[in-house]
């Protein structure tokens, strides 16, 4: 085993935090809510970290003579305002949050919009190349989901029986969703107990 150290000191840890949360011992408590804060300052530090090379890349870019990349000196200017006008007015100031909303929410949209494109064209990819129940079902579903997100039923859902039609399979996205977060939890759950064990070592770097 490499590194038989650092597998002890994060299987001990996460032992210690483990217990703590089962078994009601002021001490154990105490020590849960000590890492805890260890491992919040240190994910903070590394977000620090992550945003300093980010930002040194884009320089990189932006500087060099040839093949100048002009996206990235933009983004370094919205970056750097950013920072300035947050560190300023406060991260609370109404202005502020405005400034960034307005910004933010059309880019989301965007994204959202492309989302919406490429999983009609997946759609309709999937059916050509595997033909079959799933993918028929697949292709059937986006085609319903984006035509209910469209806005053109927006009268029908005050009509019997489109009404318990519509609210219906606006509640399938729901059952879909609350299944995915399941599927994270227990592969969470998994991942966690594979550390625990030793099994798979990801601070190893």
């Amino acid at each position: 085993m490499k590194a038989p150290f650092a597998t002890a000191v994060a299987i001990v840890i996460g032992l210690l935090v483990l217990a703590g949360y089962i078994v009601p011992i002021p001490i154990l408590v105490s020590l849960r809510t000590l890492l805890l804060g260890w491992a919040v300052i240190l994910v903070a530090v590394a977000t620090v970290v992550g945003i300093i090379n980010l930002a040194r890349v884009h320089w990189n870019k932006a500087i060099r003579g040839e093949g100048r990349d002009y996206y990235s000196l933009i983004f370094l200017v919205a970056f750097f305002l950013t920072i300035v006008a947050g560190a300023v007015l406060g991260p609370t100031n109404p202005d502020f949050q405005q400034a960034v909303l307005s910004i933010q929410v059309p880019a989301e949209s965007s994204l959202m919009a492309l989302l919406a494109i490429v999983l009609a064209y997946a759609s309709l990819r999937l059916l050509q190349n595997r033909k079959g129940i799933l993918a028929v079902l697949f292709v059937f579903s986006a085609v319903i989901f984006l035509f209910l997100s469209s806005g053109l039923l927006a009268g029908a859902d005050a009509v019997s029986p489109f009404k318990e039609i519509i609210g219906l399979l606006n509640r399938l996205p729901v059952a879909g969703a609350r299944g995915i977060l399941l599927g994270i939890a227990l592969g969470s759950l998994v991942a966690g107990l594979r550390i625990l064990m030793g099994a798979d070592r990801p601070y190893r770097g």
